[in-house]
């Protein structure tokens, strides 16, 4: 096995999300999105709603990302957790990167008292990995919709 480190990144490491975002397509199959400025990825990186972590390769690039929001709850458990995105290099596929990031977004719910946490699977490959590391298939509650909303400023 290919050797790796899982790190949550910080408010310095916006590098390390310009990179990812020029090369999404490795990562997720989508086309490169637009990198945030450095003032947006230090602000993304310096909320602690935003957890993201990188597993890197001995050279310090990234070669898989997990990003999820934790969530504060009108009812129930005051916290949860939306797991919103994976994404490894097709070269790093299948050599527990993945396993092990989802591991790190376990580890930090635990510490930080959250039990529950939730995805959304886009294919039978997303959700048959996210079965594998634990999850169960829930009751559809309906379907997402989404819509943009102009703003009166940028970002």
């Amino acid at each position: 096995m290919t050797s790796f480190r899982i790190r949550r990144l910080g408010p310095d490491d916006a590098a390390a999300l310009v990179q990812v975002a020029h090369d999404e397509t490795d990562f997720t199959g989508e086309p490169p999105s637009p990198p945030l400025t450095p003032d947006a990825a230090r602000a993304y990186l310096s909320d602690p709603g935003v957890w993201h972590w990188h597993a890197e390769d001995a050279g310090g690039d990234p070669v898989g990302f997990l990003l999820a929001y934790v969530h504060r709850r009108r009812h129930g458990e005051p916290l949860d957790v939306m797991f919103e995105e994976i994404g490894v290099r097709r070269a790093w596929r299948r050599q527990g990167v993945g396993r092990a990031l989802v591991d790190a977004l376990h580890t930090q719910m635990r510490e930080r008292g959250i039990g529950s946490v939730w995805v959304a699977a886009d294919s039978e490959e997303a959700r048959a990995f996210y079965e594998a590391c634990g999850y169960e298939l829930d009751d559809l509650q309906g379907v997402i919709l989404s819509r943009a909303v102009q703003t009166d400023t940028p970002g």
